[in-house]
């Protein structure tokens, strides 16, 4: 009996700490909104890294605001979500500029390092805004959402550049929908 019990701990603590290392390195997030149109839909499921230790551009990640989620927020979100939440929203935004790197927004065209992008993911042909920054500076990235006309995004005050350490996470696979199971790109 006693070894029973014994292997039962050792059972139950290995799922433990199996569990906090997977809930460390990989975690969940589910597209509220359109910003993201095309490449992600909203209710679009998603799995993320992390643990980033290094930021490319075109990565798409989940990043936390000081925006705080209002009450329209929260009508959206199921009972379970509701009492998670917390209280600043997270965005799930695409990184497109990082520390060193100039952008001029102009006349609907992103210029990235004097090089007009050729962005295949985005909804339209059409960039809005007047941005030029001519070096992001060290320790913060640009985003922006890939449907460009619907994105509360670093084009914004509200918004701005990014802190790297406020990147939460690096979305990975695109688990629900089912018909649309596969890698973010």
């Amino acid at each position: 009996m006693k070894k029973e019990i014994i292997e039962w701990v050792k059972a139950l603590g290995f799922a433990l700490v199996l569990g906090l290392v997977i809930t460390t390195f990989i975690g969940g997030t589910k597209v509220s909104g359109n910003s993201m149109n095309p490449t992600l839909q909203d209710g679009d499921f998603l799995i993320t890294y992390n643990f980033i230790n290094k930021i490319n551009r075109g990565d798409v990640v989940v990043v936390k605001t000081d925006l705080e989620i209002n009450e329209k927020d929260i009508a959206n979100l199921n009972i379970l979500n509701r009492w998670r939440v917390g209280k600043y929203k997270k965005l799930i935004k695409r990184i497109i500029a990082v520390e060193g790197d100039s952008i001029v927004i102009k006349d609907g065209n992103v210029i990235l390092n004097g090089v007009l992008l050729d962005e295949k993911y985005i909804n339209g042909n059409n960039t809005p805004g007047n941005i030029s920054i001519d070096e992001i500076p060290e320790g913060k990235v640009f985003v922006m959402g890939d449907n460009r006309i619907n994105s509360l995004d670093s084009r914004s005050k509200e918004i701005g550049l990014i802190d790297e350490e406020d990147i939460i996470g690096k979305a990975i696979i695109r688990v629900y929908p089912f018909s649309h199971i596969g890698i973010v790109e």
